[in-house]
């Protein structure tokens, strides 16, 4: 029997009505209604949070590990309903919601691993100098502590990974921060089985109910109330770079500020370099169309940009890309809304006298259909909007004359969440003299790869640099996320029975 959701919003263990009614807006198959979210909802999900983090905040690493991994094992409970409604809603094909969701419970089980061996504490230690001149020194430890009660926007794009369950929930809740979700309304069916895989969770590792709390889409009122919340001590959010940066606003403006952790837009310019052009120009360009068309184009790490010098070669990596962009059917995309933007968003292109159409589409409704033009290096620096993102599977190629003006380009851009190197043997000093700029403009710099694709590992970073993502320091991906949701404290001269239990072990 399918899935049929509740409508409903999870709060503390009770399931709630709202105050009226929205309707999804699936891709395909039925539609189904939604309480929408309200104001009181959202004060009592932060107030239940506040409470549970008295016990959930302070519990053992061990027992917040096995909620995670009872958490992986009821999400895979639901596996068939999961992948059902949510290509319904989405219109994601099941073999990539499938892939995502067993990424999804891989995360929470790698954060289990990692918080129990405890090295993300980052515990320090200094002892007593009782001697010392001129003034003796106490005895100093520190620790990473849980801040409290967590807000998580759910992404359009990712609706299981960066969603309900996703990355920015699995690593609060890691941290030992309860969790309150502002559901995001393309994907409500999703955020509800998901939401009863955690009660079911929460139930079976006896934590308090109110860890964790989903409540569905409304108007932007119920964002600017979660956020504002005073019980609320830190975001994390996945989405537009208006939507976010607007939030990241509200949060400075609080009389007590706190961390927006928001990951807003990305072109991740490809630098091609000359030595890799000859030597693999039809491979490059063929990789690329690939990328760049991967799910609709509907990836924050999707390349946008690609950087060549002009010449033979250049031509057949464009020729290449040209082609093979040219064979990619009609997509689905997430939303009426998404699809609108990147209509729009090609229009723009298409109309501007800076730049030369190399594949021109038109796609209407919900799908959208490749689209790929071509600049010149003064061009796209004359003119900033050819930096700007457009969601979706639309490229741009950059030509310039030289190295000179290839890292004069690169200088240029604006903040990424990846930069991608392309070289051969012969390329290595160009690529010495790219990997510092690049670095500075990049939270993930790649060699020989395509950057759509973000591994959960330890070594990960997704994130970078404004307009990338609000935090340049922190990463939304990978054990390193965790750290987003604790502070250092410090302990002097306290008796080791009055010490944190996580300094035990």
């Amino acid at each position: 029997m399918a899935f049929t959701p509740k409508g409903k919003h999870l709060v503390a263990g009770e399931w709630l009505d709202g105050s009226g009614t929205f309707d999804s807006a699936p891709a395909h198959g039925p539609v189904h209604q939604f309480a929408a979210g309200t104001v009181d909802l959202v004060n009592r999900a932060c107030e239940a949070a506040e409470d549970a983090f008295w016990s959930y905040g302070y519990s053992m690493r061990g027992e917040r590990a096995a909620f995670l991994r009872a958490i992986a094992d009821e999400i895979e409970a639901r596996a068939a309903d999961i992948t059902e409604i949510g290509s319904q809603e989405t219109g994601l094909p099941e073999a990539r919601l499938q892939g995502e969701r067993g990424r999804t419970t891989g995360q929470l089980r790698l954060f289990a691993d990692h918080i129990e061996k405890g090295d993300y504490l980052d515990r320090r230690f200094d002892s007593a100098l009782p001697d010392r001149q001129p003034a003796p020194r106490p005895e100093i430890r520190l620790i990473q502590r849980p801040v409290g009660p967590v807000a998580v926007f759910g992404a359009s794009n990712f609706p299981l990974a960066f969603s309900t369950a996703g990355g920015d929930t699995a690593a609060a809740l890691a941290a030992g921060c309860p969790v309150v979700v502002k559901g995001h309304s393309a994907h409500p069916g999703t955020a509800e089985i998901v939401a009863q895989a955690i009660a079911a969770a929460i139930a079976r590792a006896g934590v308090h109910p109110g860890v964790f709390s989903l409540i569905q889409g409304g108007s932007r009122e119920i964002g600017h109330a979660l956020v504002q919340h005073p019980l609320i001590k830190a975001v994390g959010f996945t989405g537009s770079l208006a939507g976010g940066r607007a939030l990241f606003d509200l949060c400075a403006q609080r009389p007590e500020p706190i961390p927006f952790f928001g990951e807003l837009g990305s072109v991740n310019p490809m630098m091609m370099l000359p030595e890799a052009l000859k030597t693999h120009a039809e491979a490059l360009g063929q990789g690329w169309a690939g990328s760049l068309t991967m799910g609709a184009g509907q990836f924050c790490t999707n390349p946008g940009i690609a950087v060549v010098i002009d010449g033979a070669d250049a031509d057949r990596f464009i020729g290449a890309a040209t082609e093979a962009l040219s064979k990619v059917g009609p997509q689905t995309m997430l939303t009426d809304g998404i699809a609108k933007a990147y209509h729009e968003g090609r229009a723009r292109f298409a109309t501007r006298n800076t730049v030369k159409p190399l594949l021109k589409t038109e796609s209407s409704g919900r799908t959208a259909t490749p689209n790929l033009f071509e600049t010149t290096g003064a061009q796209f620096v004359s003119d900033h909007a050819l930096g700007e993102e457009v969601f979706g599977p639309l490229g741009m190629v950059v030509r310039v004359g030289s190295l000179d003006e290839m890292e004069q380009i690169a200088r240029g851009f604006d903040g990424q969440l990846t930069a991608t190197i392309h070289m051969d043997g012969g390329d290595l000093e160009a690529a010495r003299r790219l990997r510092p700029v690049l670095e500075r403009k990049a939270g993930r710099v790649l060699v020989n790869g395509f950057p759509t694709g973000v591994e959960v590992a330890d070594s990960m970073v997704h994130g970078g640099p404004y307009p990338a993502s609000t935090n340049f320091g922190a990463t939304s991906v990978g054990t390193m996320s965790i750290r987003r949701f604790l502070r250092p404290v410090s302990y002097q001269n306290m008796p080791e029975g009055l010490l944190p239990e996580d300094f035990q072990g």
